[in-house]
């Protein structure tokens, strides 16, 4: 009769070693984690100047989050600006992070 080539007896191949990516997450390499940290409190303290409704003054949930985040950067402003503008500088004068 015919041969069904199934998953069960199908030929095993080795299997193939675990390579390490270069790419890595942007909540494990640090430098990546403080941008998207800067970029979250800036976008947030943005929309809560252009719409405060969107923002839970409660401080509760993930709307909480979003307040408490703009929260820090209309308190900071002065200190989130300057490290916007180290890490820019950085990343202009180091290639990006490549």
């Amino acid at each position: 009769g015919d041969f069904i080539l199934t998953n069960a007896n199908a030929p095993r191949r080795p299997r193939a070693r675990f390579r390490r990516r270069r790419e890595m997450s942007a909540l494990f390499d640090f430098k990546s984690f403080l941008v998207t940290l800067l970029l979250f409190i800036c976008t947030c303290t943005y929309v809560k100047m252009k719409a405060p409704q969107l923002m839970d003054s409660h401080r509760t949930g993930l709307r909480g989050l979003f307040w408490k985040a703009a929260r820090v950067g209309e308190r900071l402003s002065p200190w989130v600006a300057a490290s916007c503008l180290v890490m820019g500088a950085h990343m202009f004068w180091t290639g990006g992070g490549q």
